[in-house]
């Protein structure tokens, strides 16, 4: 029976030093980092990997985060610079840089951030009046974060950023900026109505002065084609002229057919309305002559027999 108890006493001596020593084999995973004391005093910081820890004397005081984080705070109360006193909130992103200093610097790092976040921001709206805070966050943003920056490098903290997450103005002053926007948003419709209205009076007037100047080029248009037909007229009549000429000095004419014709135009021009009518002497004799036989045979006497 001794023999039997013996070699279960080693197997159960033998797996519980086995234990023993899995349970000091250490894996710290990614983006983590493990800070070691040894008998109550700063060993190391573990970061990723294997590690093997000193059964009884070396011990894990604090597991670390190396991830960035984000915490959101609740909304503080602010008194801007004109005594409006308003509530904003903030994000701030952070990321732990040096395990040892966020273990040893500060005993409550999210406190400690979270009130200098509130101080700070009292700090800079302070200096701002009320519509600066409304229209400067980026500004409050860079300066909180720079402040903050510096301030928590000493607790192994870095702040990438630091966002104002809302601006609750009181109540009051959200309706008078609602009237405000109310009022903006009229003033723009109207500006753009007669804006509107003044490109279409200007169309218009363009249009009729477009058509304007169109009509008065067909009229100019219209009148050189009328000059140009009168003109073409004239040319025609210069031309058969021209032609009756040329076909009279082909036919030869003598001295009594000139004179005859000479005499035709001269009663053609004697039926018009000419007070004064210039005799050529070549055709004098020839109207003497005519207008003896005229009266002859318009005579009375002649025209009466005798009784």
């Amino acid at each position: 029976m001794d023999y039997i108890i013996v070699p279960i006493i080693w197997i159960v001596l033998i797996v519980l030093l086995i234990a023993f020593i899995a349970s000091n084999i250490v894996i710290v995973p990614q983006a983590k980092a493990y800070v070691i004391e040894r008998l109550g005093t700063y060993r190391d910081t573990w970061h990723t990997g294997l590690h093997f820890k000193v059964p009884l004397f070396e011990r894990i005081a604090r597991k670390v985060t190396l991830k960035e984080q984000v915490v959101d705070f609740p909304p503080q109360p602010v008194i801007t610079k004109d005594n409006v006193t308003m509530q904003i909130d903030t994000v701030v992103y952070f990321q732990i840089t040096d395990p040892k200093l966020f273990a040893y610097g500060i005993e409550s790092p999210m406190a400690a951030i979270e009130n200098l976040t509130a101080t700070t921001l009292r700090n800079i709206i302070g200096d701002l009046e009320l519509d600066q805070t409304l229209t400067s966050r980026d500004i409050i943003n860079t300066k909180m974060r720079s402040i903050l920056d510096e301030a928590t490098d000493d607790w192994g903290i870095k702040v990438n950023r630091v966002e104002l997450k809302n601006i609750i103005p009181p109540a009051a002053i959200q309706e008078s900026m609602e009237k405000q926007m109310k009022a903006e948003r009229e003033r723009r419709e109207s500006i753009l109505v007669a804006e509107g209205k003044k490109q279409s009076a200007i169309l218009v007037a363009e249009g009729e002065k477009e058509a304007t100047v169109l009509a008065a080029e067909a009229n100019r248009l219209a009148k050189i084609k009328e000059a140009e037909g009168e003109a073409e007229a004239l040319l025609t009549v210069q031309k058969a002229l021209a032609d009756s000429i040329n076909l009279l000095n082909e036919a030869a004419p003598t001295e009594q057919v000139i004179k005859l014709k000479s005499l035709e135009a001269f009663s053609s021009a004697a039926d018009g309305k000419a007070t004064k009518i210039i005799i050529p002497s070549e055709i004098q004799s020839l109207a003497g002559l005519a207008t003896s036989f005229k009266e002859v045979m318009t005579d009375p006497k002649r025209e009466q027999p005798e009784k």
